[in-house]
């Protein structure tokens, strides 16, 4: 994940504060000058490095650290609210017109995920009762109209295009006539990219903002570019007036940089953050929320708000009723950990819990889920409802359909008993315990 590395460097410095009962001023300068390097290292544009150690230094000598009984969790909380600052202090919405359809512009260069995005953003407003239509104006990259296509299709989103038509200008403006027609009350144009910026690319995005007046203009932001990516920032903002930014690929092992420097840099903030290669692996971008979990503090409102798009509430209840029956079962189990794997990988999970800096170096087998999955898809519905009746044969059917050894189900079978056990323990057996239940798998 983004910031991963920023993360480790910054909560090692605050381990040695934490050891200190004062701090003198020299302490602080050592400490900022650690954290100046550590931003550094993470790509961090040096303009925003340099006011950003001058504020919280500025800070941190005075008597809200000097004179506390805690200067390590001071100094943190400095650094937390900086950092939120520089990101752009609290979340920006896409803006929505008052007059259907609002119009959404995406820009960047070839490669950043742009196309991609634009569903991913697309799908979104679908999911809260938005009609969202994409319109294909990329008329140089052979591939894009038909991926833009491919996803939209994935995501039940109409997609306007003209094939042959060499006018991206016209194309936006029929698309956008099309909306009209068709009750779409949410319009995202993909435009072309290019691998560098030129002038004619520029134009012709310049020409289509004249014509079309849209209501936001995104610039989607590769992370893994770095400083680069605020170059590029820049450039786009200079000649478009750019609203807001779309911050791609921070899933990936990346230094992160670009996102505490865009906002600072451009004025624009960052609306949403990549989070993988999945269509819905898509967030709103909440610097506050960035800032807890750059330094190992968690991120607790997001991981709620996975829960509660993952978790059917229906299908919950039905499952605690079964935790005080104890009647739960392996195809009970299958779906939950199904409705875990819609949360994202144990890891992203795991970092998302305050302290969870503190887990870096726990290693989550996902491959030991996928396993569990394989021996329980190869179980007849039979098996599932009742092990019981799993014997020596059909320990040997389930693993060669499932390609693991006896040895596997043995573990199974066996950690399931265990938790259904625990579970009627915890339920109290009579089922008298109130309040929500639910696996932890």
């Amino acid at each position: 994940m983004a910031f991963s590395s920023l993360s480790d460097k910054l909560n090692d410095i605050f381990k040695k504060l934490k050891g200190k009962g004062k701090l003198s001023e020299a302490d602080v300068k050592a400490t900022m000058r650690e954290i100046k390097l550590a931003l550094l290292e993470a790509d961090v544009s040096f303009k925003v490095v340099k006011e950003f150690i001058k504020i919280v230094s500025e800070r941190c000598v005075g008597n809200e650290v000097m004179e506390s009984l805690t200067p390590a969790q001071q100094v943190i909380k400095i650094v937390n609210e900086e950092l939120t600052e520089i990101m752009g202090k609290s979340q920006s919405k896409i803006q929505i017109s008052s007059k259907p359809p609002t119009v959404i512009m995406l820009v960047g260069l070839q490669g950043a995920g742009k196309t991609t995005h634009c569903a991913k953003i697309a799908g979104t407003f679908k999911n809260d009762g938005k009609r969202p239509l994409l319109v294909a104006c990329d008329i140089y990259r052979p591939a894009a109209i038909k991926q833009l296509h491919v996803v939209g299709e994935q995501l039940n989103i109409p997609v306007f295009s003209m094939e042959g038509e060499k006018n991206a200008v016209k194309i936006a403006k029929m698309g956008i006539d099309h909306a009209k027609k068709n009750g779409n009350d949410i319009v995202f144009i993909d435009t072309a990219g290019r691998l560098h910026i030129d002038e004619d690319m520029m134009d012709e995005l310049v020409n289509i903002k004249n014509e079309i007046n849209p209501t936001e203009i995104l610039l989607t932001v590769d992370a893994m570019t770095g400083q680069d990516a605020v170059n590029v920032a820049e450039t786009f903002n200079e000649k478009l007036d750019l609203t807001g930014v779309v911050l791609t690929k921070t899933d990936g092992d990346t230094r992160g940089g670009a996102a505490l420097s865009v906002k600072f840099v451009t004025g624009k903030p960052i609306k949403f953050m990549g989070t993988g290669e999945k269509l819905t692996d898509i967030e709103p971008f909440f610097p506050d929320r960035m800032a807890s979990r750059i330094l190992g503090m968690g991120d607790v409102l997001t991981l709620i708000e996975k829960a509660q798009k993952s978790f059917d509430e229906k299908q919950a209840a039905e499952f605690e009723q079964k935790f005080r029956k104890n009647s739960f079962t392996l195809t009970d189990l299958l779906n939950q950990m199904h409705q875990m794997k819609n949360m994202g990988s144990m890891s992203d999970i795991l970092g998302m819990m305050p302290g969870g800096a503190n887990l870096k170096n726990v290693q989550v087998d996902e491959k030991a889920l996928g396993k569990t999955e394989a021996i329980i898809y190869s179980m007849t519905p039979e098996e599932r409802e009742n092990p019981s009746i799993i014997n020596s044969s059909r320990k040997k059917r389930i693993a060669q359909g499932s390609g693991t050894k006896v040895e596997d189900i043995n573990r199974l079978l066996k950690q399931f008993e265990q938790s259904k056990k625990l579970m009627k323990m915890m339920t109290g057996g009579a089922g008298k315990r109130r309040g929500g239940f639910r696996l932890p798998f």
